[in-house]
């Protein structure tokens, strides 16, 4: 078992400045799924619309979504790291701005604060990602983002866990206010760390000064770029279905389980830890990089089939099963997507390449949880159907990415093999 972890022990031990990027990282996100439960908790405490619940989520992704480009300007253009800093302390404060919501009436606040701190996230997320390749040699970058990924989920599934006891035990003002906390913790890391990055030519810092111009030349690039813009792909087409999925699981655990924030914990942690493994086992089954596109188009087969159990089945135990297994595959297809653009994009297209991507994703979430909770609400379809025709339109997905994307990536690995030979 030690000699499995003994890569990502390495990297973190040996390597200074992608462990404090890491460990920013692990604060960040703490905070993050600490104090989800207790956004939930102030929304239903004021309201017990299943829509409101589903406009949070909503509200967060469709922010993600708007700023995503300007995000991509500014991590391109700007010093990632002191960026990610005032992203941080900004993030800090408006968490602590949650405290003001006392009543229904205040409830729009929580609302507003959400898209600023989600705007905030989606400036610190592309420039962390495009980060990951700079403090990492090439034969680094994959056990970075490995680690990053098992990072993630481990401190999701703690997270929520101890942030659902915290928010029934300490009250919501004192979640908000550790949460706050957190991102402190994380600027400090990161004004720790020394992150070198690719400037922009003098040309090209003339030539972006209109932010809408540097946006267009990113978006045009990667549409020139079919080897960059197949792997840009994947974790929007994943998440056009999983995202609802996901919000799915909410209302299972109050009006299938009947099992609460205990069950929703338990289904979160499941979902959390089958993220992380996914990765880990994605990597030893499918070592060859030019094979993973195809890995992508299987993964959303093999997560598709998994929810479809879980619609079917009443029991918490093969819920937890099937929704780790789902994860599993979800996992593995945001590492294998994530290594592939950061070893095919440069350094200064990078956070523009990771902000479109980022659009795409929480677009097509948005999308998803908007749909499925107006569904919802309308009486349409009882949630175990729901579950079922999302499940079953990410398996074909699965398929038509494989007769598509995949035979495009098939065609270019072999221009490159030819190329090689050549060569």
């Amino acid at each position: 078992m030690l000699d499995k972890l003994q890569p990502y022990i390495t990297l973190v031990s040996e390597n200074r400045d992608y462990r404090r990027l890491w460990l920013s990282q692990v604060v960040s996100n703490f905070g993050d799924w600490f104090g989800l439960l207790a956004v939930y908790a102030l929304v239903t405490k004021y309201s017990d619309s299943e829509f409101l619940l589903g406009l949070i989520i909503i509200i967060k992704m469709m922010s993600l979504a708007v700023f995503s480009p300007f995000a991509g300007y500014i991590t391109d253009r700007f010093n990632r790291r002191r960026v990610m800093i005032f992203c941080d302390v900004a993030r800090g404060i408006v968490i602590a701005g949650l405290l003001l919501v006392r009543s229904y009436e205040m409830l729009w606040l929580a609302y507003v604060l959400t898209a600023i701190q989600m705007m905030l996230s989606a400036v610190f997320e592309p420039a962390k990602t495009s980060s990951i390749p700079n403090v990492t040699t090439k034969k680094e970058l994959v056990d970075a983002n490995v680690l990053s990924s098992a990072s993630w989920s481990i401190i999701f599934t703690i997270g929520m866990g101890v942030g659902g006891l915290a928010t029934a035990w300490l009250g919501t003002d004192l979640v908000f206010i550790l949460d706050t906390i957190s991102y402190g913790i994380s600027a400090w890391f990161i004004y720790r760390a020394t992150i070198p990055q690719k400037e922009m030519s003098q040309e090209e810092l003339d030539r972006t000064r209109n932010p809408f111009v540097g946006i267009k030349e990113g978006l045009g690039f990667l549409m020139s770029n079919d080897q960059i813009l197949r792997p840009s792909l994947a974790k929007g087409a994943f998440t056009m279905y999983l995202g609802a999925l996901v919000y799915l699981l909410i209302l299972v655990a109050e009006d299938i389980l009947m099992m609460g924030s205990v069950g929703l914990g338990l289904l979160y942690a499941a979902r959390g830890i089958g993220t992380g493994i996914g990765p880990v086992i994605g990597r030893r089954m499918f070592k060859d990089e030019g094979d993973w596109i195809r890995v992508m188009g299987l993964c959303m087969m093999f997560a598709g089939a998994m929810y479809i159990v879980v619609g079917w089945t009443g029991s918490i135990i093969l819920m937890l099963i099937f929704v780790f297994l789902a994860h599993s595959a979800s996992g593995a297809n945001w590492v294998m997507s994530t290594v592939l653009l950061q070893r095919r994009t440069p350094d200064t297209f990078r956070g523009r390449i990771f902000s479109t991507e980022w659009l795409l994703f929480t677009l097509t979430q948005s999308i998803s949880v908007f749909t499925a909770s107006m569904l919802l609400e309308n009486d349409i379809f009882t949630i175990r159907q729901m579950i079922m025709i999302f499940a079953v339109l990410l398996a074909v997905t699965g398929v038509l990415w494989h007769f598509t994307v995949t035979t495009r990536e098939q065609a270019y690995q072999q221009e490159l093999a030819l190329g090689s030979e050549h060569g």
